[in-house]
């Protein structure tokens, strides 16, 4: 009797129950560490700003020497960014430009579109307050915080932040190592033959190429072991080799329970091996398992079902490994713009794109097999099993950004 579907939560559960945290970690400047994860956390050694700084180009001044509109001051200074300028002289104002230092004694910037210059001096065309156009010193960072915890995947915005508080170099975890290959021997490669000479039941492998980018979009390091045949003594020489020097195995076809379906039975030769079948659409076979120091992971041949299974349960593994607590895919709440009458025991993941209205629209088929459901898609609904979608009902989309980051 074949066992029931595993849940995909439960899956993935257990999956990352595996991923233990990479040994190893690299020292990487910050220059250059765009996509890794942070393996320490980053603290400021300094407050930033540094100290109280002009927002604005304009006019340093001492509230209290500004009573009314068209007060007029004279100007005996001129501070810009990156100098120090002297402690404000009473009833005087000075020259400030975006950045510079505000001097000792004022307390509020005007822009210079309220002022209006004259001949060494300034007439004030607005009455200012306190802490007006003012960047105080620390309102950004304090010193000794913690700007980036641990686990942090670094994308521009906190390689900048690293930046900001003169950090030249990172920890970050070590890059996990991959060894990919596809099974089959319907497969060939782009470029080896031309599409009028295939041979009968021959097809072009998609996807070594979409797993290999996206493994690459992960921080990992790819040994590409191409096509296995559909030999028994082939895919286990080809997994033998895999093992060694990797932290993971990634093959795509050859995990149902077919005749010429040999990586469950060559696994299981070299080490262990669960075989699943998940509750999702697409992508319900999958498989995992361990051989000697390297984890195994075994995808559906589909490309659709590839394509979301590594999207589901290969990217936050593979993120886990290196680190990162967070690894579940944000959702948004949308509009359906498009019913789907039929439920399914399995949870589906359907290719949506957003339309003009704001709403989503479905791509007309869903098959497995239909990778341009892939590139039309802005990303995927998440409907859960047995439920079904009117028009107008509230979903959960996930992008394709959020799944191929």
């Amino acid at each position: 009797m074949r066992p029931p579907m595993k849940p995909l939560d439960a899956a993935l559960a257990e999956l990352l129950a595996h991923a233990a945290p990479l040994a190893g970690g690299d020292t990487v400047t910050t220059w250059n560490a765009d996509g890794r994860v942070l393996q320490t956390a980053a603290v400021s050694p300094l407050q930033v700003p540094p100290q109280d700084n002009s927002a604005m180009d304009g006019y340093a001044v001492c509230c209290a020497d500004v009573p009314q509109a068209g007060t007029v001051l004279p100007v005996l200074q001129r501070i810009a960014a990156g100098s120090a300028g002297e402690p404000l002289a009473p009833g005087s104002a000075a020259r400030i430009f975006t950045g510079a230092p505000v001097p000792p004694g004022a307390d509020a910037v005007l822009m210079q579109e309220d002022c209006e210059a004259l001949e060494g001096a300034v007439r004030i065309n607005a009455v200012p307050h306190p802490g007006q156009w003012i960047r105080r010193a620390g309102e950004d960072i304090t010193l000794g915080s913690e700007v980036l915890a641990a686990g942090t995947r670094l994308t521009p915005a906190e390689l900048g932040l690293a930046a900001s508080i003169g950090l030249a170099t990172l920890q970050v975890a070590r890059r996990p190592r991959v060894a990919l290959f596809s099974t089959g021997d319907e497969l060939v490669m782009p470029g080896e033959v031309a599409p009028q000479d295939m041979r009968p039941g021959a097809i072009y492998n998609s996807n070594r190429f979409f797993l290999r980018a996206m493994l690459q979009r992960l921080g990992c390091e790819v040994s590409d072991f191409g096509i296995v045949p559909d030999q028994r003594d082939a895919t286990i020489a080809a997994l033998r080799e895999a093992a060694e020097g990797h932290d993971l195995i990634l093959t795509s076809g050859g995990v149902s329970v077919g005749e010429e379906d040999h990586i469950k039975p060559a696994v299981e030769t070299l080490g262990r091996l669960d075989l699943w079948q998940i509750a999702m659409k697409p992508g319900k076979p999958f498989a995992y398992g361990r051989i000697a120091n390297a984890h195994f992971m075994g995808l559906p041949g589909n490309p659709v079902s590839s394509f979301l299974t590594f999207a589901v349960l290969v990217r936050p593994f593979l993120l886990r490994l290196q680190g990162v607590a967070d690894v579940a895919p944000k959702t948004i709440a949308a509009r359906a713009d498009f019913p789907c009458a039929k439920a399914d025991k399995r949870r589906e993941f359907l290719r949506v794109r957003h339309n003009e209205a704001g709403g989503l629209d479905l791509f007309a088929n869903q098959s497995s097999g239909v990778l341009t459901s892939a590139v039309w898609g802005d990303g995927v609904v998440d409907n859960p099993a047995g439920e079904t979608i009117a028009v107008g009902d509230t979903v959960r989309f996930i992008s394709f950004a959020e799944l191929l980051s």
